[in-house]
Parts: structure tokens; C-alpha cells; sequence
């Protein structure tokens, strides 16, 4: 019997963190046989494979590039009818998964979303994420744009691939599928689904550094040019 949903986790040399996260998913409040997970990596030279492997359903190299990509891979790989994608620095909440099922079982919704918190919880991060978190839910009762994050995502699986996946790109995939999902179905914000970001990227790169590249990269349509992006390094 199929899993009414699929959890998909890029992971790149996370052996520090992907344990929280998979454990967090073990931990949920609707029956373990009720949703997988899919850790697709990006060729790790740690021993981000050999941990996943001791919680996730499946584990493999992906074959589409960046982390678009591993997130189309998992996708195609599920056997949900649901999709939840996280990021495996990210910790979730026990009732995700539950509010997701609760969410995408309203009439037309094809895709929910929801906010961020500070792992490293410093005055900065709580601040940070705080005001993207404000910005995001603005942006959605005004109707300006989907602030949608691939670490806190859920879709119709049927819906997603229909209106072709994410693209492979250095930076935005996460944004840009909300403008394609829009014409699939409805789209829902809800701002109690909240999961545990890791900012250690940002604290080594420099906040506004790494929001300036992304916004550059987005700008571009993704082509990160003359910019090494950092967030990630998916193959």
C-alpha cells in the first residue's frame, strides 16, 4: 500500500545536521506507514548517505543537476500522492506532516507553504527570519508574489509535475514554481507551518552578502554568473 505522502530531502555533506532532521521526521504525529522519506544527495564525501540511511526509505545519488534537481529526482522516485520537500539542516515540528495532510485535503489546493525559525537562535537570526516571515505573509494577502521556500513546501504530486517541476538553476527554483503551481490550483500560506532553518550559512558568508548574491542570482533568472552561491553546492 502506497504512503499517502512523500517527504524529499536534498542533502550535500550533512553528516552535522541531517540526523536532527530525519529524527524530527521520525517523530511526527501521524503513523510512520503513512509517509516516506527520500533522501536524494548530492554525491557527499562525508557520511551524509551512511546516517540517512539509518532513518530514510530511500537513499540515492541524484542525476538531475543542483538542488533543483535532486528535488525533481526524489519527486519522480516518490510513491506519494503528496510531496513535502525540507532541507536537511532543517528540523520540523512533530504536527508538519499532519498540517500538511490537513492543508492539501482542502478543496483545489495544490500547494501550501509556510514560515521559518532560527536554529541558532540569536537575537540577529530571531530578527531575520522574523521580518522575512512578516514580508512572506504580506506578500500573500496582498497577492504580490508567493514567498514559497523549498525547505518548508508541500505539493499535489499529480499537479507539481504537471506544471513541469522544479527548474534547474543556481538559486530561486523554490520561488519560481509557485508562478507555475498558481495555474494548477489553489495556493495556501499558513504561517503556524513553521520548521527550523539552519542559518549557519549565512552567519559564515554574512547576511546581507548572501541575501545580495541571491537576490542578483533570482534577478538573472537563476544564472548565478559572476557569483559563487553559496547556500548550496549540489552537483
Amino acid at each position: 500500500m502506497s504512503p499517502l505522502l512523500s517527504v524529499v530531502v536534498p542533502s550535500f555533506n550533512e553528516e552535522a545536521g541531517i540526523e536532527r532532521c530525519l529524527q524530527s521526521l521520525a517523530d511526527q504525529t501521524i503513523p510512520r506507514r503513512d509517509y516516506e522519506v527520500i533522501v536524494v544527495d548530492g554525491g557527499s564525501k562525508d557520511r551524509t548517505r551512511e546516517i540517512a540511511a539509518l532513518y530514510a526509505d530511500r537513499v540515492f545519488v541524484q542525476t538531475s543537476p543542483k538542488v533543483g534537481g535532486a528535488r525533481n529526482d526524489g519527486v519522480l522516485a516518490a510513491t506519494g500522492a503528496l510531496i513535502a520537500t525540507t532541507d536537511a539542516d532543517c528540523e520540523l515540528p512533530r504536527d508538519w506532516l499532519e498540517r500538511i495532510l490537513d492543508e492539501l485535503s482542502k478543496e483545489g489546493v495544490v500547494m501550501v507553504y509556510g514560515t521559518v525559525r532560527p536554529i541558532e537562535a540569536t537575537v540577529r537570526n530571531r530578527l531575520s527570519l522574523w521580518l522575512a516571515n512578516q514580508a512572506a505573509a504580506l506578500c500573500y494577502r496582498t497577492g504580490a508574489m508567493y514567498y514559497t521556500l523549498g525547505c518548508n513546501t508541500a505539493f499535489r504530486r499529480d499537479a507539481f509535475v504537471r506544471a513541469g517541476m522544479y527548474r534547474t538553476i543556481d538559486a530561486g527554483d523554490d520561488l519560481e514554481i509557485a508562478r507555475r503551481m498558481v495555474q494548477e490550483g489553489r495556493i495556501l500560506f499558513d504561517p503556524k507551518l513553521m520548521v527550523g532553518f539552519s542559518m549557519r550559512r549565512y552567519e559564515q558568508f554574512g547576511m546581507l552578502r548572501s541575501l545580495y548574491q541571491w537576490i542578483y542570482i533570482v534577478r538573472k533568472g537563476g544564472d548565478s554568473g559572476k557569483y559563487t552561491y553559496s547556500r548550496r553546492e549540489y552537483k
